[in-house]
């Protein structure tokens, strides 16, 4: 059966619903492959064996009783463990959370369930998603299977790492700087980061509420597209989703072509700080766009050189909010609750031992920046400048359908590089983050390896909010001709494991 694990989502979904193959051997190839690979990769933090089988036999009795099932019926997937899922342990990376296990389903759990996907386990992630590299991860960094000494990206390293080492076809990240589409890139995946609001929050451990997004990763656009279709749509549990109709997504993924299209090169991504082979990818990736009939043409968008300070203002501000309900009263972590020590002694020892340092890092400066005399200063001044970016998007798209960049300005570094340089880290995130102020909607295909390290190369998609289709438009395109071209997918260049 290891064949199974190699099969996109779309043939394992059809090799299930015509027969050829139960959704319980489907499962168990990849339970299986997890077991033989994940004490090397890391990325899961919790496999739910019996959560999963029990799942694939559910999806094999509606099939054997003559039920229609969905486009993904039987598709196993790796949770990342900052969605809520009931009975089953939600971490969140983070010891404050350990052995939590949450009374309820997020709102995109439910509806993978409901669309009869089987939830293998909950993924390794950057502590509370804060971080570039899955290397703050209370639980140990997880390797990228390129090689497994460098990072497989982050916050969501572990989605990532699972559909690289063939763990599962699919996955869930979350972006609230690039926490999807930068992982996709080191790790030679698609991520895709959907406009804000168009998934549902509801279940999702916030970070910063107002740019955290849940989206699909996978190994093709058209995975990507079937599962984003599965989880996307307006939920009433959460007051920033929006009531419109989902993008046609699938479609748009299949059309595979961009005659016509008007595609800008945004030129502030570019220059000092960039890994030649990423630019050579990325100069080749535009050719091609030229080749398949789209107009290409250069693109100024100047506050977006102010992204980067804006987003780790706002963010944390917006963390040292959300982060105070972990105070050892109510669920998680408590320490030091001996009977002679007060409610906030209690407090301050559970998240002195609960959280690590980048998680501490984050509050402390959003505290400040959020503090009397200061706000207006810091927290105000990047919301100010969180106007001008989605104002240079908006002239931006007035004379272009997408824009497109490098994902990362480099290509997967090695574990512990940047671990004491945190504005290095940060700098990462440099091109993801200005869709995340945003709001619109962003993905990152593979395009090739960089020639000085063999490492995979990602090129960004951007386009306007509720305009999630055109991504797959592009991105089918830009795959297929590769495709093509090499003869084969990037990951079948990947070293085995």
């Amino acid at each position: 059966m290891t064949e199974l694990i190699r099969y996109t989502a779309a043939e394992t979904a059809a090799a299930v619903a015509k027969g050829e193959v139960s959704a319980v051997e489907v499962a168990q190839a990849h339970l299986d492959r997890i077991e033989a690979v994940d004490k090397k990769v890391n990325a899961f933090l919790h496999v739910d064996t019996e959560g999963a089988l029990s799942a694939a036999r559910a999806v094999d009795e509606k099939r054997a009783r003559g039920e229609e099932l969905g486009p993904l019926a039987g598709v196993p997937l790796a949770l990342k463990d900052v969605f809520t899922t009931k009975g089953v342990p939600t971490t969140c990376g983070s010891r404050i959370l350990e052995g939590w296990i949450p009374p309820y389903d997020a709102t995109l759990t439910t509806r993978l369930k409901d669309a009869g996907v089987v939830i293998l386990g909950k993924t390794n992630m950057d502590e509370f998603a804060m971080g570039s590299s899955t290397e703050n991860s209370a639980y140990g960094p997880t390797g990228n299977p390129w090689d497994l000494s460098r990072i497989p990206g982050g916050s969501g390293g572990g989605s990532a790492a699972a559909l690289a080492a063939f763990e599962a076809p699919l996955a869930i990240g979350t972006d609230t700087g690039g926490s999807i589409r930068q992982p996709g890139a080191v790790t030679g995946t698609v991520g895709v980061k959907p406009t804000y609001g168009s998934v549902s929050r509801y279940g999702l451990v916030a970070f910063s509420s107002s740019l955290d997004q849940g989206g699909p990763c996978a190994r093709t656009v058209l995975d990507a597209a079937l599962l984003h279709e599965a989880i996307a749509g307006h939920d009433p549990l959460d007051s920033t989703s929006i009531d419109a109709p989902v993008p046609a997504v699938v479609e748009a993924a299949k059309l595979r072509d961009v005659r016509g299209m008007r595609i800008g090169v945004v030129k502030e991504f570019s220059g000092e700080g960039y890994q030649a082979g990423v630019m050579q990818r990325f100069n080749e990736s535009v050719e091609l766009l030229r080749e398949l009939g789209a107009e290409v043409v250069e693109v100024s968008c100047p506050s977006f050189t102010l992204a980067l300070p804006a987003y780790y203002l706002i963010a944390p501000s917006e963390a040292s909010s959300n982060l105070a309900r972990f105070d050892a009263m109510r669920y998680g972590l408590r320490v030091g609750d001996d009977g002679s020590r007060s409610a906030e002694e209690v407090t301050a020892l559970t998240r002195e031992a609960g959280f690590g340092p980048e998680v501490k890092r984050r509050i402390i400066l959003g505290t400040y920046a959020l503090s009397s005399g200061y706000y207006d200063a810091y927290y105000g001044s990047a919301q100010k400048v969180r106007t001008l970016i989605s104002r240079d998007f908006d002239a931006a798209f007035a004379g272009v359908d997408v824009l497109v960049s490098p994902t990362t300005p480099t290509t997967a570094f090695p574990i512990g590089e940047r671990a004491d340089d945190p504005m290095a880290m940060y700098l990462a995130d440099l091109c993801t983050i200005p869709s995340n102020l945003a709001g619109n909607a962003a993905m990152s295909l593979p395009v090739g390896l960089a020639p000085e390290d063999n490492l995979p190369v990602g090129l960004q998609i951007i386009a306007p909010a509720m305009a999630d289709d055109r991504l797959y438009r592009v991105g089918g395109a830009v795959e297929a001709a590769l495709n093509d071209k090499w003869g084969h997918t990037l990951l079948e260049e990947a070293p085995a494991l």
